[in-house]
């Protein structure tokens, strides 16, 4: 399992050059069984990103390109009444499916974004009063630009709250920018993937990730960086109950990756910036982003 975890990350950091950090950050959230949101500006390989992963995890995918007139129906499916069966069919959406790449996902109107949520957070959609259960394992990967782009609509606290992490790409170093300019086209190395790991195998590495064990100390080390984001020292609000075992399942499955069966003090600080970050808001007189107000708090916060 740990060998094909590792390929796993080599293939996708083979697409995406000198990101090997970013890319084992995205690997663990899935790891750990969350939804991944990559924000950046156009251009930097978010959505060449999500692809690779959903083609090297062999896993059933569909994208969806959001738009402005993007609709509810469009994603999760509609009925349609059949003439020869005489009765209401339903067609799935799009979200049927055990990857669900949400491209520019911020560009969709608030309505359509809502509709994720039950998805999200319950694996399964209700249409027309019926509920109806997706497929498993359910994974959302999806790419944002920054807000302050034009025709963009910020994703509401609650839809944030269902990422388990949030990372940023940013611009290549020259090395990799120059591998990036005089190599093969990217779309093309896609094309040539193959699955790297199985069904069973991903499955058995959820399990795993679970099994991964967490000492008391390293829990009062969690609660006390839980308990700094609620201080009002750093943050307007902190941090709720299920973004602290989401942040835990996130270290279990940095700690897995890193060949451990154990979470260490290094895990929560290496993870938490991009599994707290999108969920809090600065104080107003912070002079910092997200998560360098988090590495900041990290820093003042000490290791039991």
């Amino acid at each position: 399992m740990t060998q094909q975890l590792q390929q796993l990350v080599a293939q996708v950091s083979s697409v995406i050059v000198g990101k090997h950090t970013q890319v084992t950050d995205c690997v663990a959230c899935l790891l750990a069984g969350g939804h991944l949101l990559i924000e950046d500006v156009p251009g930097v390989g978010k959505t060449t990103l999500a692809h690779a992963l959903a083609v090297s995890l062999g896993l059933r995918f569909s994208r969806v390109q959001f738009t402005s007139d993007l609709m509810p129906s469009d994603l999760v499916g509609v009925s349609v009444y059949e003439r020869s069966k005489e009765s209401f069919v339903f067609h799935a959406g799009p979200v049927f499916a055990q990857v669900l790449l949400a491209d520019e996902i911020n560009r969709a109107g608030p309505k359509t974004q809502s509709a994720l949520l039950e998805a999200m957070e319950e694996h399964q959609v209700t249409v027309e009063g019926q509920t109806r259960a997706l497929p498993e394992p359910f994974f959302v990967i999806a790419t944002q630009n920054p807000a302050d782009q034009l025709g963009t609509f910020a994703l509401p606290e609650s839809q944030l709250d269902r990422f388990l992490m949030c990372i940023t790409l940013g611009y290549p170093d020259q090395r990799s920018e120059r591998e990036l300019l005089s190599g093969v086209d990217k779309r093309d190395v896609i094309r040539g993937l193959r699955p790297v790991i199985t069904l069973e195998e991903l499955q058995a590495a959820q399990n795993a990730v679970q099994a991964v064990h967490v000492s008391e100390p390293v829990l009062d080390y969690l609660q006390a960086l839980i308990k700094a984001t609620r201080s009002g020292a750093w943050f307007v609000e902190g941090l709720s109950p299920r973004a602290g075992i989401a942040i835990l399942r996130a270290a279990k499955a940095r700690a897995l990756l890193s060949h451990r069966s154990h979470v260490s003090p290094d895990d929560l600080q290496a993870i938490l910036p991009q599994a707290a970050a999108h969920r809090l808001v600065p104080i107003a007189h912070a002079g910092r982003g997200r998560i360098e107000q988090v590495r900041a708090m990290i820093e003042a916060t000490p290791v039991p």
